[in-house]
C-alpha cells in the first residue's frame, strides 16, 4: 500500500509552511501527496500565490499522514466545523497527525493535542496551552504519532523528521542531500532569544491585530471543547 499524505489548503495560508514539507514529501518512496481543501477551487495564499487542490474533504482518501500548515488565514479555522470534522475523521485512522507553524493551533481546536507536547511559531506558542497541550519551544516536537514543526522554515526540518520516523534515517539523509538543505542564514536572528529586542518588539507590534484576533478565536475554540 502506498503512503498517503494530505496537506490542508485554506485561504491566506503561509505557502512555505506547505511547500517546504511538500518538497520533502514528494521524495518519499511509494507515496501520494494530496492537497486537500473544502472545494476544488484554487486557494490564494498570503502574498497572492494560487494553489490548486488535488482533492476535497468529501473525496479525500484515507490518509496515513494529515498535515495542517499555518498562516494568518488559520484563525477562522479554529472554529470552522467542516475543517475540524475533517481533521478528526482523518486523524482517527492516521499514522501521523502533524502540523507546521500555527497549524498546531488548528489541531488543538480539533481536540487532537490534549495531553501532548507540541510546538508552533514562537509568537503563538503560549496559546497551545488553551487546548490541554504542553507548549515546547523547539524546532520539531515528536510526541507519539503527533509531530509538530515550529515557524515557517521549520517545515523542512519537520518533514525530514517524518521521513526518518517512517522510512528511516538513511532515506531522510538522502532527501536532505538531494534538496541541498544546508542552511547558513546571513543573520543569527531566527529566534526571539537571538534577535535584537528592537526587532522582536517591531514584529510583535506589526502582528498585534492578527494575534489579538487569534487569541479571541483560541478562547472561543477552547470553550467549545470544554463544553463538549
Amino acid at each position: 500500500m502506498r503512503f498517503q499524505i494530505g496537506l490542508l489548503l485554506f485561504p491566506r495560508l503561509t505557502q512555505l509552511d506547505l511547500t517546504g514539507p511538500y518538497e520533502v514529501f514528494i521524495r518519499f518512496p511509494d507515496t501520494d501527496v494530496h492537497l486537500v481543501s473544502k472545494s476544488p477551487d484554487p486557494v490564494v495564499a498570503d502574498g497572492g500565490m494560487r494553489l490548486v487542490p488535488s482533492t476535497t474533504f468529501a473525496e479525500c482518501p484515507k490518509l496515513d499522514l494529515v498535515c495542517v500548515p499555518g498562516g494568518a488565514g488559520m484563525n477562522p479555522l479554529l472554529n470552522d466545523r467542516d475543517t475540524l470534522d475533517f481533521l478528526q475523521r482523518q486523524a482517527s485512522g492516521a499514522r501521523y497527525v502533524t502540523s507546521v507553524c500555527t497549524g498546531a493551533l488548528v489541531l488543538g481546536a480539533a481536540g487532537l493535542l490534549r495531553g501532548k507536547r507540541a510546538t508552533t511559531h514562537w509568537m503563538s506558542l503560549p496559546m497551545l496551552a488553551a487546548f490541554g497541550c504542553e507548549p515546547i519551544a523547539e524546532r520539531v516536537v515528536v510526541d507519539g504519532n503527533v509531530i509538530t514543526g515550529g515557524g515557517v522554515t521549520a517545515g523542512i526540518d519537520f518533514a525530514l523528521t517524518v521521513a526518518s520516523e517512517w522510512f528511516g534515517a538513511e532515506t531522510a539523509r538522502k532527501i536532505q542531500l538531494g534538496i541541498e538543505y544546508a542552511p547558513h542564514p546571513p543573520f543569527d536572528s531566527g529566534t526571539p532569544e537571538r534577535a535584537d529586542a528592537s526587532v522582536v518588539a517591531a514584529l510583535r507590534e506589526a502582528a498585534a491585530a492578527r494575534q489579538g484576533e487569534r487569541e479571541s478565536a483560541v478562547e472561543q475554540a477552547s470553550a467549545r471543547l470544554a463544553n463538549g
